[in-house]
């Protein structure tokens, strides 16, 4: 190997070193592999999700703050706004008497409508010119129209303005926020067309009632009225609505409720289970009401000793005929002790009574268990029962005695009576449920009347008291209308009223299916 001549060394040698400081500072502005590995980089879904949560907040926020509209409505000042909603629907506010609860659409949003105050010269003249009342419908369906179209465009600034404002905001990035803006555009637009696509103008037909409207029903007519003239059910709702002077002066102007001799009243209730507080809540319905029947579909008792049976003494003093069936809380103990009471109706093993001018039928609860314990076979002996209780309605349409209401306590003992009667009842399951069956008998399941008793504060919140009134045409003996009736639990003191009418009873329909074997008009599609 050549030898480096020493000059070269020497030379290199001789050259100035360059500092170590500067040496330093020119490596630290170059960045290693290790420093770029530990800068995180945000993930795409976690960047949309930010993004997502940006806009539904900023249109949230913008429409609380700006998206209303002052609207006159007839002779009332509303205020009119979007709110987000899981369910959507409509709810109309009517400080002090309560709210209306419509079931308009399903989007999400819900459309607010608050009556803020009247109008004291357009409500004068109401009352002055009383032949203006004819064309007040009108009148607020325009206002509604303006205000709707006014509440859309104030809804699109309100959101798109919040969310761009919130983008800006987080991301201090203007492209980043004008994305945001759109975004929320887009969802509010998407919100609209899914509104419009679900709209049901029929819901005006079955309105939720709270507060002090809770006895909105008692002031829109009867079943008969609800069935036979229902053009003029659905002016008095939207008058109950747009009226001021019927709205604001209840007790003189609206229309006071007049049983109709043609319709019947029943009051069905079920699972009490040894609370007291039900009996004056029955008895309060029995006469605000005017019930002919009440029915109780079992589950009185809690433990069905003898002990307990002091408490069914305020039955005789209801004001309305008792139709009972045994539960699986309540024992032949608690039945003898019925049997022997004025004006009860103990109904047992098919056996069948004509009542207030309906015939029911009904079978007790195979079943004694009052620990709430699960026996072996005990969905074979319900399905026993109510194939016990289906033969002893054939008999009778047989014996040309046809039974218009079967009643037992489990809901899979009254599913075996389907296309035998025309209405079966049940209870047992402590909340409300209604289907029409495969062969036209409708199913009618009631809550707890009495909030589930004790059990009302095994869970995290109280159980309502649900009870209803069944109306029924004295001619045909078919179900025309109900009202669920919902009061708040233990503790609690609101109350909710909604009015139900069978698909066949709105106007239209054919004549509904008969189970029971008379002849009928092609029938539409049953719906609870």
């Amino acid at each position: 190997m050549a030898r480096v001549p020493s000059a070269v060394p020497n030379a290199l040698h001789r050259l100035p070193r360059v500092p170590r400081a500067l040496t330093h500072r020119h490596r630290s502005r170059r960045p290693t592999t290790a420093t770029l590995t530990l800068t995180p980089q945000p993930r795409p879904w976690t960047r949309a999700a930010g993004l997502v949560a940006v806009v539904v907040l900023g249109a949230w926020l913008g429409l609380l703050i700006v998206g209303n509209v002052r609207v006159p409505v007839g002779p009332m000042n509303t205020t009119m706004t979007l709110r987000p909603s899981v369910t959507g629907g409509t709810k109309i506010n009517i400080s002090p008497l309560g709210a209306l609860q419509l079931d308009s659409h399903i989007a999400p949003v819900r459309l607010d409508v608050n009556v803020d105050q009247l109008d004291p010269e357009r409500s004068q003249a109401l009352v002055d010119h009383p032949e203006r009342l004819s064309g007040l419908q009108d009148e607020v369906t325009q206002d509604i129209a303006h205000g709707t179209a006014d509440l859309a465009v104030r809804s699109c600034v309100a959101v798109v303005t919040g969310a761009t404002a919130l983008g800006l905001a987080v991301y201090r990035r203007p492209r980043r926020a004008l994305a945001a803006g759109g975004l929320a555009l887009g969802l509010l637009a998407a919100s609209g067309g899914t509104a419009y696509a679900t709209w049901n103008p029929d819901s005006v037909l079955e309105p939720r009632f709270s507060g002090l409207l809770s006895s909105a029903p008692s002031l829109v007519g009867d079943a008969r009225s609800i069935v036979t003239e229902f053009d003029v059910y659905q002016k008095e709702l939207a008058r109950l609505v747009t009226n001021v002077t019927k709205l604001y002066d209840a007790t003189s102007t609206l229309p006071a409720y007049r049983p109709d001799p043609t319709t019947l009243r029943v009051l069905h209730v079920s699972d009490i289970h040894l609370n007291p507080a039900s009996w004056k809540i029955i008895a309060s319905l029995v006469e605000q009401y005017q019930v002919d029947v009440i029915v109780d579909s079992g589950d009185t008792m809690d433990h069905g000793t003898a002990a307990e049976n002091g408490f069914l003494d305020p039955v005789e003093d209801l004001g309305a005929p008792y139709v009972w069936v045994r539960g699986n809380h309540d024992s032949l103990v608690t039945q003898r002790y019925l049997e022997g009471m004025k004006n009860v109706h103990v109904l047992d093993d098919g056996r069948a009574k004509t009542i207030a001018g309906l015939r029911f039928a009904g079978i007790g609860d195979p079943q004694f268990t009052p620990d709430r314990s699960e026996r072996t076979g005990a969905e074979q002996s319900q399905e026993l029962a109510g194939a016990r209780l289906a033969s002893a309605l054939r008999d009778q349409r047989t014996a040309g005695t046809p039974v218009d209401v079967a009643i037992a306590h489990e809901p899979s003992a009254a599913r075996e009576v389907d296309g035998t009667v025309p209405l079966v009842l049940a209870g047992h399951i402590h909340h409300e449920e209604t289907e029409v069956m495969k062969y036209g008998t409708r199913l009618r399941v009631e809550g707890s009347t009495g909030g589930s008793g004790l059990r009302a504060i095994e869970g995290t919140y109280p159980d309502p008291i649900e009870t209803s009134i069944l109306y029924f045409d004295r001619d045909t003996r078919r179900l025309q209308a109900w009202d669920s009736i919902e009061l708040g639990g233990l503790g609690l003191t609101t109350a909710e009223v909604s009015r139900h009418l069978p698909k066949e009873n709105q106007p239209g329909a054919t004549t509904s299916p008969s189970p029971s074997g008379t002849p009928s008009a092609t029938p539409s599609t049953p719906a609870p």
